[in-house]
């Protein structure tokens, strides 16, 4: 089915028909702004705040952006990365940047109307895609606050996938003299360790907490991961480009199949795009990632395309000519990690994508028009995220 390319205004809703190429029927993708609809939830648990907003269960697949700016800087606005996949009765988080607990309160993610529920309340899984600390500022707070916003099953705790320890530390870049080690003794630690480092730097207030209130150790109420590379990759790959290897599995269960491969984001190792299958239809999130063959292949066909964006004029304005070493190796390493708006939609027509989400949006406070440019040589829909925005998938 022929697509036209059409910019959503940020305020208004639109719906449209989607031609299914891969896996699924063909599905409709509609682009709700914020959060309407959403209905409280009941009498306020003794001692806490009151209990969250929740969404009408629809029993279909809905994609939440969280929030949606990229790097380390903070914006008005607009929160870290981080992205949300509501499949029925439970849903997913992608990334943790600093504000997402926060956005997954305001769009009422819960999936329980119960007096009891908590704004975690349904979380089935959270997926990372690389340690950078923009995709992870509130992963912290996710472990040591889980037990009291809905994260309480000890005998079923919620599963995390993310990267395993690099395998060594990564080159310095540019002219710079090596810098100090943190943790010499284990410096590039993956998923699972980290989640330990965690708990133990919070023990005071774990261990208090559960003396005096009662709950479940984090470490029983989630179930960290360290995905597990294809055969025949050796850690760590420290420059572009990556290996190229088939998508390969990560999660299934009721209501999802996750897969995943690896990206361009070197020297960062390793950097994952995940891709989420339902019976309504498929998400695929790029991660930070620069044009990857491998992005193309998980994304094949795929109904909605969540992919980083860079403005190259804004990165080159950063670092004024005449550059130094150490600057021109930091601009070279923004630009070679990373998808300028001239080669997002190339990326989205290459995949077949239906919908081009932009996150990741690098800077957080450029004109909607600038990123609206990313759309050229893409024939599908284009939509320039914002937090809370709301893409329904197989409606």
């Amino acid at each position: 089915m022929s697509r036209k390319n059409r910019p959503v205004q940020d305020d208004v809703a639109q719906q449209s028909s989607l031609s299914r190429r891969r896996l699924i029927q063909a599905a409709g993708v509609s682009t709700l702004a914020g959060i309407a609809g959403l209905a409280t939830t009941g009498a306020a648990l003794p001692g806490s705040f009151s209990a969250p907003l929740s969404r009408p269960r629809t029993g279909g697949t809905t994609l939440v952006l969280l929030g949606t700016a990229g790097g380390p800087t903070l914006y008005s606005g607009r929160a870290g990365v981080a992205s949300a996949v509501v499949v029925g009765d439970a849903f997913y988080l992608v990334d943790l940047g600093h504000g997402a607990l926060g956005r997954a309160a305001d769009a009422g993610l819960s999936t329980s109307t119960a007096p009891s529920a908590r704004p975690l309340t349904g979380l089935a899984g959270v997926f990372l895609t690389h340690m950078h600390s923009d995709h992870l500022a509130e992963y912290a707070s996710l472990i040591i606050n889980g037990m009291w916003n809905g994260i309480t099953d000890g005998a079923h705790p919620v599963p995390i996938y993310g990267p395993g320890d690099r395998g060594g530390l990564p080159p310095v870049l540019g002219n710079r003299p090596d810098p100090v080690v943190i943790a010499a003794d284990e410096p590039t630690a993956g998923t699972v360790r980290m989640t330990e480092r965690i708990s133990e730097a919070f023990a005071a207030d774990l261990n208090e907490r559960l003396r005096g209130s009662g709950g479940v150790s984090p470490l029983a109420a989630f179930a960290p991961h360290d995905i597990t590379l294809p055969a025949g990759v050796e850690a760590p790959v420290d420059h572009a480009p990556m290996p190229r290897i088939r998508p390969f599995a990560v999660h299934e269960d009721s209501r999802v199949r996750v897969t995943a491969t690896l990206v361009e984001h070197s020297p960062v190792f390793p950097s994952f795009a995940f891709r989420f299958d339902t019976d309504q239809g498929s998400v695929t999130f790029s991660g930070d990632t620069a044009p990857s063959e491998n992005l193309i292949e998980l994304a094949q066909g795929t109904d909605v395309l969540v992919h980083e964006v860079m403005d190259r004029q804004w990165a080159e304005a950063r670092f004024p000519e005449p550059r130094t070493p150490a600057a021109e190796a930091t601009l070279r390493h923004l630009l070679e990690s990373h998808t300028t708006i001239e080669d997002v939609g190339g990326v989205a027509e290459s995949a077949g994508a239906g919908t081009l989400v932009l996150n990741h949006l690098a800077p957080g406070d450029n004109s909607i028009s600038r990123w609206r440019q990313a759309g050229r040589g893409f024939s599908g829909r284009l939509v320039v995220g914002k937090d809370l925005d709301e893409i329904e998938v197989g409606r």
